[in-house]
Parts: structure tokens; sequence; C-alpha cells
């Protein structure tokens, strides 16, 4: 059935079947796997006069007047009483002129819609409707359904397509690509039947099941789609088997070097990392490598020792990060840790242009370049590198899963790769790191290195402001540093933030004495590094930022934190700015300074950043209120969207989709293609090896 245009349906003409291609609906099959988003139950008839506000019902009654209202939007207003004397307005804002003359007293209409508060009387705003020919109290069978739509495509049409589809699907039968091996240990239901219990609701289905996605149809195609996404994924991990890479074993000289010069010592954690990631590296085949940490426990001088592994092997080193501002950070801390080995690190970012770019490019390709930090400048065609051995990508999800593929065109050979480290500082749960990252091998920096200070997390009203800048007072005096952070840089009075421009004015007009320092993501790039080395340097007491110091600031001896509008944030955006501080043997403090009224979600956010300092416990918890999609960002998801499934909700299914992947691979592996080109189509950016 997947190859059956949707032309071959009635009704289906070149508008229509251009409509359904915006939805990515070109088939038959793609019909049928375009589920309804809600259901309606339409199996009863409510009296007018058991109406509740905000309720969606099917009433029933007689026309009794129809009037062409002209004020300041043109209306159709129809009265419509039922047999109890119960009556509503119905209201058409778009309407046609045979529309209104079908609509005379007398006529008989069954109405679906939602209860509306109108000026005089309860109304319904464009509901559905019918003409009934004889007054039958009989309510159409089972639930209805509603599908996403685009712009005209009614329910109406939606649900004689489906119509028909089904009827194909009954005599021509869609391919069941899971094997009953693998459906029949979790007792789902077929292919069929549930696509059919999906369009087609069975009188007993649980309204509350279907809606939450519990229902057994729904379980079975998330199942499948699980299943599918991990088939790409292990198919993808078998092809990187298949391709060679240096082995980068190294003498050991220049780590040994770094460690002893180290002030301190790498925590149990870091070292079983290191050591997980050299075993890999001196292997010939391409390291691909998550290496999850909390803030500060301590990846970068990980990063930099894998990257001397690479480097006493011979081979060059690319470390990438999603801005200028973080590669700039990973510049300063590798600097300082490798210049008195002899290695200068080279920076290539946008800003560099003309002449200046040109050197160090040529630099990158003949090899005198052999560590290169950089941004998604490092991703471009014109950065040929001599002999790649090793790419370290910082914020993975920042990159879509293809750029990171895209790595290996960077290595010279046929079938060879570099070895890549993808590093992250937002926690990533268990459950989304099995279900998105089955083509790497996963290590955690559990354990934040000794001397680390506790952070205590208080939320206080902006009423209190005045408190709020007392405590900032105090602080500073007492030879502490601290930070102020706002959200935006212009005033907005839609988000009702304060600016950062204007709060560095208030607190150096309310705060006499402090040096108060001011960075955005709109300074020049010169002019804030100048702020921030003064800030790390003790010459400011009270630095306002923006979110850009979410990363890139490292400076022990602040301990206080302000945070405003934090309601307006992530969990694990508030988490790494919180980060900042405590970074040093004192405790630190975070405020965060919160606009009321909250919102029961931003309730629920802010009482669990006070509450946890894991950012791992932190990410299970961000994970179950916002969503796999919003967790991950924009970026990422273009590549990992799920059209049924949830990694959150669908947990239970992940290992036993990742048991089914291995034995389609094994056993089935006709049903493989078929079943990608299913549930990934297109975004199947997985499998460009």
């Amino acid at each position: 059935m997947d190859g059956l245009p949707v032309e071959s349906l009635k009704r289906v003409g070149p508008r229509v079947a251009e409509r359904l291609a915006k939805l990515g609906i070109r088939s038959v099959q793609d019909l049928l796997f375009h589920l309804p988003i809600r259901y309606q139950d339409r199996s009863r008839l409510t009296p007018i006069a058991d109406l509740r506000l905000g309720s969606e019902a099917l009433i029933q009654g007689f026309v009794e007047d129809a009037s062409i209202a002209m004020g300041r939007r043109r209306s159709l207003k129809v009265s419509l009483v039922d047999a109890g004397g119960g009556r509503i307005l119905l209201r058409f804002f778009h309407f046609s002129r045979q529309q209104a003359a079908a609509l005379q007293s007398g006529t008989l209409l069954r109405c679906y819609g939602e209860v509306r508060q109108g000026p005089v009387s309860l109304e319904m705003i464009h509901p559905e409707y019918r003409v009934q020919s004889e007054d039958g109290d009989e309510a159409e069978p089972g639930l209805t359904p509603i599908y996403p739509s685009t712009e005209g495509l009614q329910q109406a049409t939606w649900r004689g397509l489906i119509e028909q589809a089904l009827a194909l699907m009954e005599r021509l039968r869609p391919l069941d690509l899971l094997p009953r091996a693998v459906i029949g240990p979790q007792g789902l239901p077929g292919l069929c039947e549930a696509l059919r219990d999906l369009h087609r609701p069975p009188l007993e289905a649980s309204l509350e099941d279907l809606l939450e996605r519990r229902h057994p149809a729904f379980v079975r195609l998330a199942f499948e789609e699980l299943t599918a996404h991990q088939v790409s994924l292990r198919r993808l991990r078998l092809a990187q088997q298949r391709i060679s890479a240096p082995i980068l074993e190294g003498d050991g000289r220049l780590r040994a070097r770094l460690r002893a010069a180290l002030p301190f010592e790498l925590t149990e954690a870091q070292g079983r990392v290191v050591r997980e990631i050299a075993a890999d590296m001196a292997r010939p085949r391409p390291m691909q490598r998550l290496l999850q940490g909390d803030v500060g426990s301590g990846k970068t001088v990980v990063a930099a020792l894998a990257a001397l592994q690479a480097l006493e092997a011979g081979f060059q080193v690319a470390l990438m990060a999603p801005t200028e501002l973080l590669s700039e950070q990973h510049l300063r801390n590798l600097r300082a840790w490798l210049l008195p080995l002899g290695i200068e690190p080279l920076w290539l970012a946008g800003r560099h242009k003309g002449q200046e770019r040109a050197e160090r490019l040529e630099a990158i390709a003949s090899g005198a370049a052999r560590l290169v930090v950089g941004t998604h400048a490092l991703f471009q065609d014109e950065v040929v590198f001599q002999d790649l051995g090793l790419a370290i990508i910082d914020e993975q999800h920042r990159f879509g899963v293809h750029q990171r593929m895209k790595l290996r065109e960077k290595r010279d050979g046929e079938g060879a790769a570099p070895h890549q480290l993808i590093m992250t500082a937002t926690p990533i749960p268990r459950s989304l790191a099995m279900t998105l990252y089955a083509d790497l091998d996963l290590s955690v920096i559990d354990a934040l290195p000794p001397g680390r200070s506790p952070i205590t997390t208080i939320a206080v009203p902006d009423t209190r402001r005045d408190e709020v800048v007392e405590r900032v007072m105090l602080a500073c005096r007492q030879g502490r540093q601290a930070y102020w952070v706002c959200t935006l840089i212009e005033e907005s009075e839609a988000l009702e933030c304060q600016a950062a421009e204007e709060t560095a004015r208030q607190l150096r007009e309310g705060l006499p004495g402090l040096r108060v320092g001011l960075v955005h993501g709109r300074l020049k790039a010169t002019e804030r590094d100048a702020v921030m080395a003064d800030f790390a340097a003790g010459e400011l007491d009270l630095l306002v930022a923006t979110t850009v110091i979410e990363v890139g600031v490292d400076v022990p001896n602040a301990s206080l934190m302000i945070i405003e509008n934090p309601e307006r944030l992530g969990l694990a955006q508030l988490h790494q700015l919180r980060g900042r501080v405590g970074r040093g043997a004192v405790e630190s403090h975070c405020l965060l300074l919160y606009h009321a009224p909250l919102s029961q979600i931003a309730r629920e956010r802010l009482g669990i950043i006070r509450a946890s300092t894991s950012g791992f416990e932190i990410a299970e918890r961000d994970l179950a209120i916002r969503g796999a999609g919003e967790v991950l960002g924009t970026r990422q998801t273009g590549a990992i969207q799920f059209r049924v499934a949830d990694p959150v909700r669908d947990q239970r299914l992940t290992a036993p989709a990742q048991r089914a992947a291995d034995r389609i691979l094994e056993h089935h592996p006709e049903a493989v293609d078929p079943l990608i080109a299913r549930w990934l189509g297109a975004r199947e950016l997985y499998g460009q090896v």
C-alpha cells in the first residue's frame, strides 16, 4: 500500500493532493499513519439546558430564527431550541449565501461544538452540524476522531479519506514489518487491527486511554516506531564498525606531564572515563562516545587528556563548541594547560576573515596546527585537515546528528574516519540516551571534584527586590563577588523582563562603591572579554549579564547569583546558570527572583531546582515536565522527532525495542529499509554513512 498514491482515492484531485503533501501525505499508507490528535464523544445527545461552559457536546434542535448581524464582524446568527425548551445561539463568521438560505426556521439540526458564554446567552462558534431529516435521538456510535489538518481540509474531508483508506487496508493489507516473534511477547495487536482501532475506536474503548496514548493500539505503533529508530541507529553503528580509524595509543608522556602539573587530582569518575576513552582510541575502529557530566564535573580536563593522546600519536585534534563564547573558554583552558607542554591551540571562528582566515586554514591543511578549537566554522568544506585523528564536540544536543556525521569527510582516505568524543553538560536522562544515542557508547562523570561548595537555592518574589540588593551589597563588602542574570538585553513590555542595561544602571545607583560590570551577547567580543577578564581578576564586584554566562565563566570567588524571571527558563538552563557559583570553598547561594503570579508548571519547576543539586535528577524531572523535544531543543529535535512514541511515556518499551531491532537486523534484513522508510522517511539523518 505504501506505493499507492492518494490520487487513487475518490475526491482527491490536484488541489487536495497538494494540501495533503504539505503534511507529508503522498500515499494511502501515509494517510493511514496520519493519526487523530484527539477524540470527541458524540455517542449521546445532551439537552441544551444541561450544557456546561467550556464543554464540547452533541445537541439537536430546531432553528427558531436565523439572521445576518452587521456589527464589527459580519456574522450569521442561528437561534436553536430543543424539545426541552433549551436555547443556544450558533454563530458563524464565515458562511455562504447558500448556507444562510438553508438554515430556515423549522430546520432540524444536529450540532457538535464547544459551549461558550456569549454577550446574551450560551453560544457555539462554528459548530459542526448537519441537517436531520427526522427527529431521531440516535447518535454516532463510538468516538469521533479529530485529525491534525491544514488550511482547506475540513474534518469531514479527513474522515471521508480515512474511510476509503481503511477499506483499501482491509483488501490490500499493509505489510506488518514486525515479525510475530518480536510482537508476540509484547501482547500487542497486529498493525491492521491497531490502525483500525485508532481511526474507528470501538464502543468499549477508553477515551482517557486514547487521549493519553495508553491504548494498546497506540502502544503497538509506538513500539514499532521506537524499533524503527533503534534499527536505524544500530545499522549506523554496524556501518561504523566497518570503517577504519587511526590507532591512537601514544606513549603517555604528554598526558603524564599534564596530570603532574594540574593543581588537583582527577576524581575516580574522571579516571574511569579517561580509561574508557583511551581504550576506544587505541582501537582501529572510530570511537563514538558520549561523555555526560554535570556542571563543574571536570569534562574539559578529560577532553584535554584525550586530545593529548591523539597528539602523542602524531594526529590532529579538532574541538568544536556551538558558540564563540564557549569555544573561547575552551581555548583559554587548553592554552593554560598545554602551552607549558609546547602545544599552541589554534582558534578558528566566524570572525576570522580574509588573510587571517586564509593563514589559519593553511596551518590546518598543512598540519602545522595540531590542535584546532572552533565553532560551526569547522564543519565548512573549506576547512581541510592533514591528518585529523580526534574530533571533540561540546554540547552535542545543539548540533544535528548529520553534522557530526559530516566530520567523517574531514579525514582523507577511503572508508576512514576520525575518533569522536561528544560531550554535554546538559545531563540526558538514561531513558532518553538509550533512545536517541543508541549509536554511541556512554560515559558518565557522576561525581563532582572535592572542594566544591554546596549551593543553597532560594526563590524570592520580585516585590522583595530591595532586600536582595542589600544582600548583594553585604556579600561584596565581605570580599565575595556576585552575578545578576537578566533574560533580555532590551526592554520588552510583552515579556516584562528587566533589561540587563537598565538593571546595571539601577544597581550602580543603588550600590554606590561597588564595581559593576555588564556583559551581553551584543557586545563586541573584545569588550565582553575585557569585562569577563576584569571579573575573573577580582576587579569587578558584581557582573550583570544575560544568559551568555551560562557557559564560559569560572570564578571561584563568586558565591552569590541572582536570576531574574527564572520562571521563563527551563530547568536545565537554570541549573547551568547556577553552576557558575559554588566553584570555591565558600558556601554559595542562588536567589531566584520571580515575578508573581506563577503558573503551576513554573511553581513545580522552581520547587525542583530548589530541592535538587543533581543535574541528572533535574534532567529526569525536566523531561517529565516538558517532554523530549523541549528538553533537547529545536536543533536536535529536527533529527529525532517522534510521531507516536514518547521517550518518557514509553520508557518501558525502549529495551524491548532494542532487542527487536537486533533480531530484525540479524534475521529479517528485508524489513529494515521499509521500516525506516515508514517511520523516518527523509528524516533518517542517522543513515548518512
